[in-house]
């Protein structure tokens, strides 16, 4: 019992390496990951050659499937290029596979070390990301000496030598199981490895192994195929044209298998190598193989999966659940989403003018209305942000991350300002038949020109990041506040003058131009952020001249 939990543990750390070693070259690459495979689409050359390198360093196809999946689903890229990467990402897995294959063992603790000296001294920095991957390939090594060591207790023993002889050798059952497995351990690289290493402790038969390959091969599609089983048609194309060059390629495998088996026991030595040499040629082969018929099987992936037309109105339109798998990415649609929050909470805000003016109580209702909306992008946003994962963002990522979060929560909370005025305008101006002085109403528009044009600006800071807008947004702020002390000032003076419109409607005037200035801060706030990443704010607002003068 104890053999066999050291080898699930075995097993546990072994997919815990490869996934430290993905998000680690996730953090470290992750924008300039996307840049090469965004670049690679010109000819299946370049694109099978930036999946293989890609997928080196992530150590995952699934996780090179899934950012492709995202680009297809937005329509930047075609099923039959991507395809032409993911026949290189395959075989940069299998690649990887063949190098863990070499008695590292000397490598393992030195790898470990020095990860964890780069990581605890840096963290933060790129040399500490750097040390999280280190890390990880160090508990690959690591993992695969101890799936050594825990295997060679079991096969000695003879209940579990009996139980492996009367397995029956039946190649689709395998097929099936390492599928399962790569599902299960959501890595096909860890299966490939476990199985080499099972097969060398001769707990498993080099031919079991064989179709354990084939299997951990169709079970990497399969997964891809599940984690974008909620995505839209476009994204859901790539693995599954992925699946058929897999499947069709193990159909072409199994009656080969004999003569395989045998040229590899010819040929290669070790039973280890036997097993990722094989998982190197058989994804070398699917490659030249299928290459040519990346654009058949793009054209066939686009007619069993076709566009679905559906008008999304205002609900979340942007939030790609395949595009988690990837954080840099993800927080690339989330941002895009909190634009569309925006563009909804504009709409509110422009025909809250034409309420005020021309008393109409059906737009002002459909406006409310909108409210909803911009709670239901906030709420889908926020839950799509918690997904992201942290471990993998960069700091420049991270702080993004924050920025995104920020802007909705702004956002929401215009909206809801926005909703309380229009109910506010609703109860004591329209259905009591009150006007505004053309004074007052003159003010009121200014106000509410200007907060259009500052939160258009907003949205910009939000989008570009500019210091120089950031700036300006900021100094809004203060010209802003100036003018509602001002045009507060002009309405008493308006009442010591006995104007009557203004007497009828002062309590609503004065709050309206109060909750105009309340939106106004919410979008200068957006700036915050990016000025403090910038070191353009100071510890505290306060002057130093009006503390001083308070001690005197």
């Amino acid at each position: 019992m104890l053999h066999l939990l050291n080898l699930l543990a075995a097993i546990a750390l072994l997919v815990w390496g490869t996934h430290i070693v993905r998000t680690g070259m996730l953090r470290v690459f992750g924008e300039n990951l996307r840049t090469v495979l965004a670049k690679s689409f010109s000819n299946r050359g370049s694109a099978l050659l930036a999946g293989l390198g890609v997928t080196s360093l992530v150590q995952s196809s699934t996780a090179t499937c899934l950012i492709l999946a995202s680009f297809a689903g937005k329509g930047l890229v075609a099923t039959g290029a991507a395809l032409a990467v993911m026949l290189g990402a395959d075989v940069g897995t299998a690649t990887m596979a063949v190098v863990y294959s070499f008695d590292l063992s000397w490598l393992s603790p030195l790898l470990i070390f020095v990860g964890v000296v780069m990581f605890t001294t840096s963290q933060d920095s790129t040399v500490g990301r750097v040390g999280r991957v280190l890390i990880g390939l160090g508990l690959i090594t690591l993992a695969l000496q101890l799936i050594v060591g825990a295997t060679r207790p079991l096969t000695e023993s003879p209940a579990v030598r009996a139980l492996l002889v009367a397995l029956p050798n039946e190649v689709l059952l395998d097929i099936l199981v390492g599928a399962t497995l790569t599902v299960f351990a959501y890595s096909s690289l860890a299966i490939v490895l476990l199985t080499a290493t099972l097969a060398t402790s001769g707990m498993v038969p080099t031919a079991v192994a064989l179709g354990l390959v084939l299997g951990a091969n169709i079970g990497s599609a399969v997964l891809a195929l599940l984690a974008t089983s909620n995505a839209a048609p476009q994204a859901r194309r790539l693995p599954l044209g992925n699946l058929v060059f897999k499947t069709s390629g193990a159909l072409i495998a199994i009656p080969l298998l004999p003569w395989t088996h045998s040229w590899l026991q010819q040929w290669v030595g070790e039973v280890h190598q036997q097993v990722v040499v094989f998982h190197l040629v058989f994804n070398i082969a699917l490659a030249a193989l299928f290459i040519s018929f990346t654009g058949m099987v793009g054209r066939l992936a686009e007619r069993w999966l076709p566009e679905v037309d559906r008008n999304l109105g205002d609900r979340p339109r942007h939030l790609d659940p395949v595009a988690l798998a990837t954080p840099s990415l993800a927080i690339s649609c989330a941002a895009r989403e909190a634009l569309h929050q925006a563009d909804v909470v504009e709409t509110m805000l422009r025909g809250m003018l034409d309420v005020i003016r021309k008393n109409d109580l059906d737009l002002a209702e459909r406006l409310r209305s909108k409210d909803d909306t911009v709670d239901e992008l906030y709420s889908a946003i926020k839950f799509y942000m918690t997904q992201i994962s942290r471990e993998a963002l960069s700091e420049r990522e991270g702080r993004r991350w924050g920025d995104v979060l920020s802007f909705t929560i702004n956002m929401e909370q215009v909206g809801d300002i926005i909703e309380r005025v229009l109910q506010d305008v609703e109860d004591k101006k329209i259905r009591k038949n009150r006007s505004f002085s053309d004074a007052g109403m003159g003010e009121i528009c200014h106000l509410h020109e200007r907060l259009l044009a500052n939160l258009r600006l907003s949205m910009s800071v939000f989008l570009d990041g500019h210091v120089r807008d950031a700036q300006k947004l900021l100094e809004e702020k203060a010209r802003f506040r100036d003018l509602e002390r001002e045009y507060a000032a002009n309405h008493i003076a308006r009442l010591q003058d006995n104007t009557a419109q203004s007497i009828e409607t002062s309590s609503l005037h004065l709050d309206l131009i109060s909750e105009l200035k309340r939106i106004n801060s919410h979008l200068c706030s957006i700036a915050y952020p990016i000025l403090e990443s910038a070191g353009a704010l100071s510890a505290t607002r306060l002057r130093k001249s009006h503390l001083a003068g308070m001690d005197e």
